[in-house]
């Protein structure tokens, strides 16, 4: 699939290539065509005809009873931890998982929960069972704190957008199992994740009791999520949806972007293999430029605030994650402008930019000092 006309057209004129997110991919013309012409209710009264639609081809695409429209990924994940969380019970969640560190500390907050991040010692962004096993621990007297839940996460978005593997990802949930501990899955990009192994998304979500899936990112639908599970979870995560400000009209004029955005993800692929394009020419250039399982490039640099800002004073824009620089290719990225990204970012040690004047538009498109923050999601 080709990107969009205004992304050529940035790429030809000099201005900026965004490559900050996936978040950034804009709406189709087919799923802003499908917004306007939705089959509409209120979801609150009667239930939303085309938001019941998505929610439906959702669950049965992860092999879940029933789903829900949330408007975003983190209110999904909230509304599971609120489902099985007690207040106080401590849950376990990989280092660098997305509820631990980018939602704000909801699920202390709100949840009720106490976090226990286990090691990646089965590979970045990845647990092994024996690591939940011994998380998980035995029941002791009753002032001891209770683990009563395992938080993955599908791709891991902090390591660099890494997958667990199916068959890796069934053991680990089996040991969370055999230790009576729910398990829900933050799989915002689950989508890349099977696209990556070639396999369908249900193969992803074996043993879990709920999973939150995005619709935006590379999928491109301008907002909302969908969290699932048994119809008994859904029921609660509607009220819980409620109690959290979420209470929807008439929402299928956003689930009709969500329906065209299921008909995208088998062009994923696409960006994951634009992705290794990307890193092999950042390598080439004396960068050090990890191989990306997906479509995030993490890229180790000794000066991070001054690394962003000359990728920005060149008309590459990147954000910072886990102390790296990240670059993400999403649908409005194309060839030729990973191709001007290398050209504009240059070789490591030249300290500047070999895109002539690329400063001064950058500036013009108010482009400016990229900040060293977080990227979340």
């Amino acid at each position: 699939m080709r990107p969009t006309s205004r992304a050529r057209r940035a790429a030809a004129s000099g201005g900026p290539i965004d490559l900050r997110s996936d978040t950034v991919t804009r709406p189709t013309k087919a799923m802003r065509s499908a917004m306007a012409a939705a089959e509409v209710g209120d979801d609150v009264l009667d239930r939303d005809p085309t938001m019941r639609e998505l929610e439906v081809r959702v669950a049965g695409l992860l092999g879940a009873a029933d789903g829900l429209w949330t408007p975003s990924g983190s209110m999904g994940n909230l509304i599971a931890l609120m489902s099985h969380l007690d207040r106080g019970d401590a849950f376990l969640a990989p280092v660098g998982a997305h509820v631990l560190d980018a939602e704000l500390g909801t699920a202390a907050w709100l949840a009720g929960g106490m976090p226990r991040p286990l090691p990646h010692d089965g590979g970045p962004g990845r647990v092994t069972p024996d690591a939940v096993r011994r998380a998980a621990g035995t029941a002791g007297p009753y002032y001891t704190l209770r683990t009563t839940l395992l938080c993955l996460e599908n791709t891991h978005n902090a390591s660099g957008g890494t997958v667990t593997a199916p068959e890796e990802h069934a053991a680990v949930a089996a040991a969370a199992k055999a230790a009576r501990l729910r398990v829900h899955l933050d799989g915002a990009r689950l989508w890349n994740a099977a696209a990556s192994q070639g396999v369908p998304p249900g193969a992803l979500t074996v043993g879990v009791d709920t999973v939150q899936v995005c619709l935006s990112k590379g999928l491109g639908a301008p907002v909302g999520s969908v969290v699932a599970g048994t119809a008994e979870f859904i029921d609660e995560a509607r009220r819980l949806r409620k109690m959290l400000g979420g209470g929807v009209r008439q929402g299928g004029v956003l689930a009709a972007a969500g329906l065209v955005a299921l008909d995208r993800v088998d062009r994923l692929g696409e960006d994951h293999e634009r992705a290794r394009t990307l890193a092999a020419g950042l390598r080439e250039r004396g960068w050090q430029a990890a191989t990306p399982q997906t479509n995030i490039v993490l890229v180790a640099v000794a000066d991070l605030d001054g690394t962003l800002r000359r990728f920005s004073e060149a008309g590459v824009r990147a954000s910072a994650m886990s102390g790296q620089v990240r670059l993400m290719t999403h649908g409005d990225i194309g060839d030729a402008e990973i191709a001007a990204a290398l050209e504009r970012i240059g070789p490591v040690e030249s300290g500047r930019t070999t895109h002539a004047s690329t400063t001064a538009r950058a500036l013009r498109s108010g482009a400016g000092r990229a900040p060293a923050r977080p990227a979340g999601r």
